[in-house]
């Protein structure tokens, strides 16, 4: 299966990604993302970092994770390389989200090619297939 695919978009990033489960989805997202600023598939998994969020809904928890991985970016310098862990589970007043990204701190070998700045809710869709049907998230970002 597909992780993403890249959509075009007239000022922004936009992409899809796919999913044999929601968890799976947001995942591929988080890679998705990553590839709009570096490859990931060129990262080490030399680094962890543990991300936890929580949202009323779907969507705000897939918008806050991958705000997440901007915020790691810019804060502290993380490339993401993989998603070890993912997990999607009811909370309190919604959902959390809890995941163990692995990756690199930038450094003078790394090409960055892309500055991912904002997560929107502009045109953002979430499509949760039953057994065997597997998910989809669609995501535009702020470049």
């Amino acid at each position: 299966m597909e992780k993403y695919r890249i959509l075009p978009h007239t000022a922004d990033g936009k992409f899809e990604a796919f999913g044999g489960t929601l968890e799976e989805a947001f995942a591929n997202a988080a890679l998705a993302l990553a590839s709009l600023m570096w490859d990931w598939s060129r990262i080490a998994p030399k680094v962890e970092q543990l991300v936890r969020v929580e949202g009323s809904d779907k969507e705000q928890l897939l918008v806050k994770f991958l705000g997440e991985i901007v915020y790691l970016v810019e804060t502290r310098q993380f490339l993401l390389g993989q998603v070890r862990k993912l997990e999607i589970r009811p909370h309190f007043e919604g959902l959390s989200l809890d995941a163990v990204l692995a990756g690199e701190t930038l450094g003078s070998g790394h090409e960055i090619y892309g500055d991912v700045k904002a997560v929107t809710y502009h045109e953002l869709a979430i499509e949760e297939g039953g057994p065997g049907e597997g998910s989809r998230v669609q995501v535009v970002v702020d470049m």
